[in-house]
């Protein structure tokens, strides 16, 4: 069976891209059509741990490096642009040539090298700073240049129990929607007049920002992690997808689907919100991408009747399909819907024209491979400064001192000891938390930054100066 490159996806192309590869889809009979599982293969997005064992990773349409699996330990953004560039030049090489995507998560700052990291989300919305947020994202932006695309976490959390509340902006709709200036620093400032609800990236200097998890993962019953969202959708739309229009309107390229479920119905099977609202409704061009393994999720246990759980994601519309391990198994699945009628081409069609749109959107067909002159912002002087500018304006002050005519702060500079309580001030795992070299917080650990400081080591620093002798007192 082949699949003929539909009229739509033939128009995406067209419009969107003007030079010699809209020739070569015009002229070259070996590319005047997709195969079915080339078609297929667009929505699919591997991880970085099994490309040497995936007969399909040529024409792959994205890769993504879980947990920050880089090419190998202490490896430096060189040597991650050289990793990436290795799988573009093998997608390039391939019948019709697509680029792929090279997503990360990035969630403050280019947190897969050693460099300079921002607060994470709960502090940023602490700052209540729209420009802060807006020059972060760009400055993220530089640094990550090479890895394709990266992700933006948009929760509006309203139950601090869950374990991941410091992903999120705040409780309050409005601070994370302010937060979302974010995505215009990732992608860049669209011009005035950009048609609603379509991608958008500015240049070279910019990256595919994907917003996520689509929608109201902060909100589950008992803060339960992949747990059920129980509301009205007049409060799912006010509290949880408030910020999700802001970015759209922004351009954003790409909104990943949630883990949860939203009374009762897992967002990776609502046809309802995923096409009737995100994509009708309101308009989004770009593609949904499914969480790592969400599909397996759909079944109880996770994993069994794989073939209904593919079935019920892509028609609920999902357009690219993170699949860790069972590629094989999803494509022999999909193929097989597809011939037997029960995913409609389509479907096929439209999620391939939005995969399509973002590649093009992205300037991936121009420029494919990694830019080496973008290396020097990597850890430069100016995201030093900025890191510094976010964590001091993130420092909320709770009380200062019993007595307001006798504040606590600042310091008596003749005290001769300085206690500090809590045994997170000696713990970088516990300062930084996840999303760095890997996903989980590791603890007390300096050996992947051996020149990190703690909050002890910065209480030294801070009162060194001018205060000896002085006694730094760890209570934990």
């Amino acid at each position: 069976m082949a699949a003929v490159l539909s009229a739509s996806v033939y128009r995406t192309l067209e419009a969107l891209f003007r030079g010699p590869r809209l020739g070569t889809f015009q002229t070259n009979p070996g590319v005047g059509f997709m195969a079915a599982n080339q078609c297929a293969a667009q929505l699919l997005g591997f991880i970085r741990l099994v490309c040497g064992l995936c007969p399909y990773i040529n024409i792959a349409s994205s890769i993504l490096s879980v947990g920050g699996s880089g090419p190998f330990e202490n490896a430096k953004s060189s040597d991650w642009a050289a990793m990436v560039d290795s799988f573009q030049k093998a997608a390039l090489k391939s019948r019709l040539g697509i680029p792929l995507l090279y997503g990360i998560d990035a969630v403050h700052g280019n947190n897969n090298v050693y460099g300079y990291h921002f607060s994470h989300n709960i502090g940023l919305g602490a700052t209540r700073d729209v420009d802060l947020i807006r020059r972060i994202g760009a400055a993220t932006a530089l640094e990550v240049r090479a890895s394709g695309f990266i992700i933006l976490l948009l929760r509006v959390l309203l139950d601090p129990r869950w374990g991941r509340s410091y992903e999120s902006f705040g409780e309050d709709p409005e601070i994370v929607k302010m937060m979302t200036s974010m995505i215009s620093g990732l992608q860049g400032q669209p011009p005035q007049g950009h048609p609603s609800g379509y991608p958008f990236l500015a240049g070279r200097q910019h990256v595919v920002a994907c917003a996520k998890h689509f929608v109201g993962d902060g909100g589950t019953r008992n803060g339960i992690n992949e747990g059920d969202t129980i509301s009205s959708y007049d409060e799912l739309e006010k509290i949880h997808m408030a910020p999700y229009l802001d970015c759209i309107s922004q351009g954003v390229c790409t909104i990943m689907a949630s883990y949860s479920s939203w009374n009762g119905t897992k967002l990776h099977n609502s046809h309802f919100l995923l096409t009737e609202i995100l994509k009708d409704k309101l308009g989004f061009k770009g593609f949904i991408i499914s969480d790592s393994e969400g599909l397996d999720r759909l079944s109880n246990p996770h994993g069994s009747n794989y073939q209904q759980s593919v079935l019920s994601a892509i028609r609920a519309g999902i357009d690219m399909v993170m699949v860790p391990f069972r590629f094989e198994l999803f494509l022999k699945d999909l193929m097989h819907l597809v011939e037997s009628g029960k995913v409609p081409m389509t479907r096929i069609d439209d999620a391939v024209e939005r995969i399509l749109r973002v590649k093009f959107v992205s300037g991936l067909f121009e420029h494919p491979l990694s830019d080496g002159s973008l290396l020097a912002a990597v850890s430069c002087e100016l995201h030093k400064k900025l890191a510094r500018e976010a964590v001091r304006k993130s420092l909320v002050l709770l009380k200062n001192g019993k007595d307001p005519k006798k504040p606590f702060l600042p310091l008596d500079r003749s005290a001769k000891r300085i206690l500090v309580v809590g045994r997170h001030a000696d713990d970088l795992g516990y300062q930084w938390m996840d999303k760095n070299l890997g996903w989980e917080r590791w603890q007390n650990n300096h050996c992947s930054f051996p020149f990190s400081y703690v909050a002890k080591d910065d209480c030294v620093q801070a009162v060194a100066s001018y205060l000896k002798p002085y006694v730094i007192g760890i209570l934990t």
